[in-house]
Parts: structure tokens; C-alpha cells; sequence
């Protein structure tokens, strides 16, 4: 059962009634329909007519996929609605406290939100200012709405700074936020979002990019800072994992509607909606390996999960052939200190694995622990401070650059954004032909369009995208391109940084089930690089814990997960979101 209680003074099922001993709740929206220009004749209506509601001192969460309208949602509560592109219909209601939003004037709103209404927003590294200090930008918020001078603003601002768990507040309150981590950035969101003691707090994806550990640590400090504040809280994730930890409510929404709404005991053990069915068994569990993930069109079409489906094996014996060796792998960046001295910074730190054919190795470590690096300097994107990778028994890490080239298209990698790594101005056909065209493979253009062509289908691409442009693609499609691209090269060794981190539970649950088909086929090695502990559990075979640049475990998958020797491993598992088994 989740630890978050249920508010001793409130009926059940407040979604649909009220607490008994409150007249209303804090807030209600009726009949929400916002709609967006496509141009002078056309427009797009992204929420369609929503209702709901959201009691007083307890955690509502909003689940969807990209595209449900759930964050559209969210700024129409706060009044962020770009105005030029944007219209909510003259129906809608919504009703904050007594009074409707919709009706008041911008000052009225804007007086209002940042006050009792706050938000944080989902990548903090675009929310924050990068040329001020953390701590003018929260002071700013202190001035704006409380009319506090500048040394009650600092002084609030370091008091909230340590609230909000930042160590050491008085010297971090004058850092910028490129020097601090992104938990700790999430963090000054949180603070500059609680610093005038709102009524209602929107967070908005808070822990997408977050470490498992990192992503515990913002949960509980929400929970506690409404409870602490008497606060409510409405939760936006695509991650029902993380609903069972916090929430009281939840709302499904898919394309712009709500498809089931209920307590969150009722949403997890007995959830009525196909596309909530899909949703909680579209994400790998610890406890169970399916030779295939289902995917919402699955529970859509009325299949569901089969619950005797043939689980999939994972591990090593100790027999198989093993396509790359690396010993002693050390990587080092060095920053000036003074006139003459520099210091050292050990990114990666003796580190030595072995990858059999066919299997994968799954790398696993916070933020910071090298994991990341490790892939970049086994594809020479880094320059290794020492250490060797044998692949076929030369050390591909000493060869000249003219050596490597031969062996290059036979490691690739596919990195975690494929927004940035896809060039926007080639169509996708360019962007799988010019692989081709650089290491010779194919006679001619057409023989290498045909094999683009074929690539394509083999990672369900329809034909016609070979002459679009990346931009006409959703997030899934796009990682769908970076693997098809890689695969031109005919690759032994794949890694993959955080391939699916940024992808919906089902477009993830897409791209794994293709990997394993693509490693069924053609016998592939997966160094597979991940924050996402129970996705690890599922793919690997062996897995490799990392933290500060050094290995801290090794073992094959499940022996790893049941039986954990080191104490940083058992933290980092112990974190992993359980939803309602917790």
C-alpha cells in the first residue's frame, strides 16, 4: 500500500463528492474545452470538455501519454495559455476558492498565480534563469507578491533553500543554476513555488529526467511540503508508478478527455477503462519479464496482457562468446586552478566488463557516476585517460583514427535525445543514406535507398517517411530513426544512453520489444545505459552499478535484483517506485 493517507475528514471518493465537513472544494473545473489556431480557418481542440475536482489538503494526479491534453490543462488553470493561438470556450468554469478564474481581469490573475496558485514546470533547466542567482530569482517571487525589501527576500530565500533540502543554503543561494545539479535545480523550482505558501501547487512532470533516487527524494519532499503547508497538490506524470506514491486521486485523460477518474486504490486494483488497464502493464515490473511488453493497442483492441505469457530468460553462464573486453577503463577532465595548476576530475575510474554476443549489459548509476561517459569513450567521442576495449583482439581505443574507421561502423550508439540528434534540414532517407555513402556500403544510391527502405519497415516505419523531415515525427518515431539509422552500419555493439527515458510508458514499451527483436536477428551486443532501474531489470542480461566514475557491482540481472551485495545497490532498488505494491 502506498504511504500517503487518505485525509481522515473526507469522504471516500471526493473526486465525485465533496469532504464532508467542507463546503467546497479548492478548486472545481467544468466543462474545460481549449482549442488552438492552426491557421486564420482552422483550430484544434487539444481539451474537450474535462470536469473535475480537487479537495482541499490532498494529491490529485493527472496521468496521460504526450498529447492528452493534461498539461494544456494545467496552464489553463494557471492563465499561461499563449492568447494569440490559444481560446478556451465561453462555457468553461474554472473555480478556484469561490471565485472563476476565467472572469478575471490579466492583473487580477496574474496577482493570484504565483500567490495561492503555483506551478512547477517539468525541465527546470529551461525555467530557470541561467544569468541570475537562484536566489534572485526566488527573492524576485518574495518582492513581487509578499512586498518584502531585499534582506527579508534573502533571508526568506535561504530559509526556503534549506527547506527545499539545498545543502549548505547561504553560499548555494548565490550560485547560478549551471552549477547545480538537476535534482538540486528541481529543488529551487520547488522553493520558489512554496515561497509564498499557495493553496495549490501544479508540478508538471517534476521528475521526468530525474535519477530513481533523486526522483524519491522530490516525491517526499512534495508530500511533506503539503502537509507541512496544508497545501493541495495536482501531480502531472505519464508514470502510474509514481501516482501510487503520492496521490490520493487520479485522473486518466487520453486525447483531451478523461477516460476514469477515482480514488487511487480504486484506479490501481480495480481499474475499469482499457486505456487505464494499458497504462499500468504497459511499464516492465520487477517481478515479471514478458517475452513481449503489451502496448496500449493491445488493450485497446481488446487483447490485454496475457497472463501466461512465456516469460523471457535473462543472464550469462559463462560460456558465451564475448564481442568486446574492456579493462581498466579511465576517463579524466581537468579544469584550470590558478595561473599554472589544473585539477582532476576522475569521471570514470578503472572500470572493466566483458559483453558477450547477443546479450545485453545494462548500466545503471545516478546522475554524475560516469555511466554516460563510459559510452562516449568506447565511441572515441571521449579521448580515455587509460584502459583498454578489445573488439576482435586490437584495442580499438590506441588505433589511429584511419584503423578505427573499420571497426566505427561496427560499434554505434544512439543517444538519449533524438530531437537533437536527428539533423533537422535532411529528410529521413538523407539521414539513413549518408551513414551509408561515408563507410561505402551499397554499390549505389539506389541499392542504398532500397536498404533504407527495408530499415524503415523493420522498425514499423511506414515508406512514406523516407521523404519527411524529423519534425513531422512524434518523439517514439523519431528514437525509431536514430536505431534504423544506426542499423545501416550493420553494428555488432549497440549502446544505448537513455534510448526510452524521455518516451510515453507504451512508445517505450514499443522501442524495447524492437530492440529485442533487432537482438534476436542479427545477434546484438546492448550496452544499454539507464536511470530506470525496473526497464534495466527487463533487458539485461548482466547488469553494472556505477557511482563517482567506479564500478560498485556486477552481476547478472536477476541475481543482482533479489540479491543485492553493496549498500549503494540496495539504496538505489529500495527507490525504485512500487506503486500501490509498495
Amino acid at each position: 500500500m502506498n504511504q500517503h493517507h487518505q485525509q481522515p475528514d473526507q469522504s471516500p471518493d471526493a473526486l465525485s463528492g465533496q469532504p464532508a465537513d467542507q463546503a467546497t472544494p479548492l478548486l472545481r473545473v467544468d466543462n474545460l474545452r481549449v482549442s488552438f489556431r492552426l491557421n486564420k480557418k482552422e483550430s484544434v481542440e487539444t481539451v474537450r470538455g474535462i470536469s473535475f475536482e480537487i479537495p482541499r489538503n490532498a494529491t490529485v494526479a493527472l496521468v496521460g501519454e504526450s498529447g492528452s491534453g493534461k498539461s494544456v490543462s494545467s496552464l489553463a488553470i494557471m492563465g499561461l495559455l499563449p492568447p494569440e493561438n490559444s481560446s478556451i470556450a465561453a462555457s468553461s468554469s474554472i473555480i478556484f476558492d469561490g471565485r472563476n478564474l476565467l472572469e478575471m481581469t490579466i492583473d487580477q490573475r496574474r496577482e493570484l498565480c504565483g500567490k495561492e496558485i503555483s506551478m512547477i514546470f517539468q525541465e527546470p533547466m529551461t525555467s530557470l534563469n541561467p544569468v541570475f542567482t537562484v536566489g534572485f530569482q526566488i527573492a524576485e517571487v518574495l518582492r513581487l507578491h509578499m512586498g518584502m525589501n531585499a534582506k527579508q527576500a534573502r533571508s526568506r530565500t535561504i530559509a526556503l533553500l534549506e527547506e527545499v533540502g539545498i545543502p549548505d543554503p547561504g553560499k548555494k543561494v548565490d550560485a547560478y543554476p549551471s552549477q547545480m545539479s538537476g535534482g538540486q535545480q528541481q529543488r529551487v523550482m520547488i522553493a520558489m513555488a512554496i515561497a509564498c505558501e499557495p493553496k495549490l501547487l501544479i508540478a508538471d512532470e517534476p521528475t521526468t529526467a530525474l535519477d530513481v533516487t533523486i526522483q524519491k527524494q522530490i516525491i517526499d519532499l512534495i508530500e511533506a511540503l503539503r502537509v507541512k503547508h496544508k497545501m493541495s497538490v495536482l501531480f502531472i506524470t505519464h508514470d502510474l508508478a509514481l501516482v501510487g506514491e503520492i496521490a490520493d486521486h487520479v485522473i486518466v485523460m487520453r486525447n483531451g478527455e478523461i477516460r476514469e477518474a477515482g480514488s487511487v486504490e480504486q484506479i490501481f486494483e480495480r481499474p475499469k477503462d482499457m486505456y487505464t488497464q494499458a497504462l499500468l502493464h504497459c511499464r516492465p515490473t520487477l517481478d515479471s519479464r514478458p517475452w513481449r511488453l503489451p502496448v496500449i493497442a493491445d488493450f485497446m483492441n481488446g487483447q490485454g496482457a496475457s497472463a501466461e505469457q512465456k516469460q523471457r530468460p535473462r543472464g550469462l553462464t559463462g560460456k558465451e562468446e564475448i564481442v568486446l573486453e574492456v579493462n581498466n577503463l579511465g576517463k579524466s577532465f581537468y579544469t584550470r586552478e590558478g595561473f599554472f595548476g589544473k585539477k582532476e576530475f576522475r569521471a570514470v575510474d578503472n572500470v572493466s566488463f566483458k559483453l558477450a554476443r547477443g546479450k545485453t549489459l545494462g548500466v545503471v548509476g545516478e546522475s554524475g557516476s560516469g555511466k554516460t561517459t563510459v559510452g562516449l569513450t568506447l565511441m572515441r567521442l571521449h579521448q580515455a585517460t587509460s584502459g583498454q576495449a578489445i573488439f576482435e583482439g586490437r584495442d580499438i581505443l590506441s588505433m589511429s583514427n584511419k584503423d578505427f574507421l573499420q571497426y566505427k561502423r561496427r560499434i554505434q550508439i544512439i543517444f538519449q535525445n533524438p530531437y537533437a540528434s536527428l539533423n533537422p534540414r535532411f529528410t529521413v532517407g538523407q539521414i539513413l543514406m549518408e551513414p551509408m555513402h561515408i563507410h561505402r556500403i551499397g554499390a549505389n544510391d539506389q541499392e542504398r535507398s532500397k536498404l533504407a527502405y527495408a530499415l524503415l519497415d523493420k522498425v514499423s516505419l511506414p515508406a512514406v517517411s523516407f521523404n519527411r523531415y524529423p519534425h513531422e515525427f512524434s518523439g517514439g518515431q523519431r528514437q525509431r530513426i536514430a536505431i534504423a539509422r544506426c542499423l545501416t552500419m550493420q553494428p555488432e555493439v549497440l549502446i544505448c544512453d537513455e534510448s526510452v527515458s524521455a518516451l510515453d510508458v507504451s512508445v517505450q514499451a514499443q522501442v524495447l520489444n524492437l530492440l529485442q527483436d533487432l537482438q534476436e536477428e542479427f545477434a546484438l551486443s546492448y550496452i544499454f545505459i539507464s536511470h530506470d532501474l525496473s526497464v534495466v531489470k527487463y533487458i539485461a542480461d548482466q547488469v553494472m552499478v556505477m557511482h563517482q566514475g567506479k564500478v560498485v557491482e556486477l552481476a547478472n540481472s536477476d541475481d543482482l535484483y533479489h540479491h543485492p551485495t553493496q549498500a549503494y545497490t540496495k539504496a538505489l532498488l529500495s527507490a525504485i517506485p512500487r506503486g500501490l505494491q509498495h
